[in-house]
């Protein structure tokens, strides 16, 4: 008998899960069920990789009723494209036996496009915030209706400057509503957006903020450079046996399309990037693919691949050290997933130590070093980040400090010393009419002349 039998669930949704292979709920799952029905509003704090999606999607499906309101009852706002995709699918997979209609709307993409498609109708709408925003100020969307407003990874979008955006939404939503919130972390940031527009929220924390999850084994390799990072790489990757499915994590979009071009002689067929100056159907072919085993290695940076559901990554391999601990959290949670196994590699040089540093203590838990491999060639090339910054090496630009240059070889012409007054009836004018030396008084120059 499935575990989820004890949720009562209504039959064609039971069928769904029954159909995903889903056998046994996870806490999360299991915590969040009868509290988002009570209608109160809620935050769940749980690990990457422990089922949040169906956590709240469930509940809300299984008490939607059907409608054929053109308006939406229920919103999710996402950080990312893909990630809106990805609870797009999710829903679509668990009202396989429903008639329920979802619409997902993101940025990059043509705008007109969405507005026909949300004015045909849906009863969820999945959105990241500029998007949806856009389409609230056209009157494209109407959200009078909104009985219940969920925000997953949050914090990604604060980071990702969404907070004025988020404010505002919060005031064009109904404010009958059900807040609903999950994330992986709690930040101030976070914290305040709590405070300021939810009412007395029940929490749900099934792991501290910050704690790894027990299936993860992690390590760590010191290592000289950037470019002896990538040499690392390309020899640990060799197995192709055991780094069978491998994302690498990358701290921008430039450094990850040059780890693509120096990998790409060794694993060119096997390796693909994502990042946000990809196309959109270049980055979803790259995930699909990646997914599907196609593509032995994906290259992202920290916001394409935050929240994604990516299953059986066999390694999580941190080219960088993240500045901020909590990421670390979210890379490393992409394997490991659904109580299997997983493996996190870490690279670091001298200058990531301390933030380094910063993540053990987060996770109270020292990351086990590895000795590096003597047959890895050590590069002295640099990254201009990696260059030493000192003064006679930097290029001088026009608002550097200069010596002040001599004066000219000659005096100027006696013609040229010549000031232009503007002519002698301007002159005239201006002495017959001069302005008056006390700021704003019509009647200074008058008064002046008056005995």
């Amino acid at each position: 008998m499935s575990n989820f039998e004890q949720f009562s669930l209504k039959k064609p949704l039971f069928n769904a899960i029954k159909d995903l292979g889903f056998t046994a709920p996870t806490p999360i799952q299991e915590e969040a069920f009868s509290v988002i029905l009570s209608g109160k509003d809620v935050v769940g704090i749980a690990q990457t990789g422990t089922g949040k999606t169906l956590a709240y999607l469930m509940p809300m499906l299984d008490e939607l009723k059907y409608s054929d309101q053109i308006n939406p009852r229920i919103l999710i706002l996402v950080p990312t494209r893909e990630l809106v995709v990805q609870v797009c699918d999710a829903v679509n997979s668990l009202t396989e036996y429903m008639s329920v209609r979802v619409k997902g709307v993101y940025g990059g993409t043509n705008i007109n496009t969405q507005r026909i498609s949300v004015a045909e109708g849906a009863d969820i709408i999945v959105a990241t915030p500029g998007r949806l925003y856009d389409l609230l100020m056209s009157k494209s969307l109407n959200v009078k209706n909104i009985k219940k407003l969920v925000i997953d990874e949050v914090d990604v979008m604060l980071d990702l400057g969404f907070r004025t955006q988020l404010t505002n939404l919060f005031e064009l939503i109904p404010e009958k509503r059900q807040n609903i919130m999950f994330s992986a972390t709690m930040t101030e940031d976070v914290a305040s957006i709590i405070q300021d527009f939810f009412i007395k929220p029940i929490t749900i924390e099934i792991a501290i903020s910050g704690t790894p999850l027990e299936n993860i084994n992690q390590t760590a390799y010191k290592v000289r450079n950037f470019y002896t990072k990538v040499n690392l790489l390309i020899k640990i990757l060799e197995d192709k046996e055991l780094f069978n499915k491998v994302l690498v994590f990358s701290p921008s979009k430039r450094y990850a399309d040059k780890i693509h071009e120096l990998i790409d002689p060794f694993y060119g067929s096997e390796t693909c990037v994502i990042h946000s100056n990809k196309a959109q159907n270049y980055r979803l072919r790259s995930i699909e693919q990646f997914e599907r085993g196609e593509n032995r290695i994906l290259i992202a940076t920290d916001v394409i691949a935050r929240g994604l559901d990516l299953t059986g990554i066999s390694h999580v391999i941190n080219i960088d050290v993240p500045i901020f601990p909590e990421n670390y959290m979210h890379r490393i949670g992409r394997t490991g997933r659904a109580k299997v196994q997983g493996e996190a590699i870490l690279f670091y040089t001298k200058d990531e130590i301390e933030a380094k540093s910063r993540i053990e203590e987060l996770m109270k838990y020292k990351i086990p070093e590895m000795e590096f491999p003597k047959d890895v060639e050590l590069s002295k090339e640099l990254m201009y980040e990696e260059m030493p910054k000192d003064d006679l090496g930097q290029t001088q630009n026009r608002n550097s400090k200069h010596e002040p240059l001599p004066p000219g070889f000659h005096e100027k012409k006696e013609k040229n010393k010549k000031v232009n007054l503007g002519g002698s009836y301007k002159r005239t004018i201006a002495k017959k009419y001069s302005k008056p030396k006390s700021r704003g008084d019509k009647n200074f120059g008058k008064r002046k002349g008056m005995k």
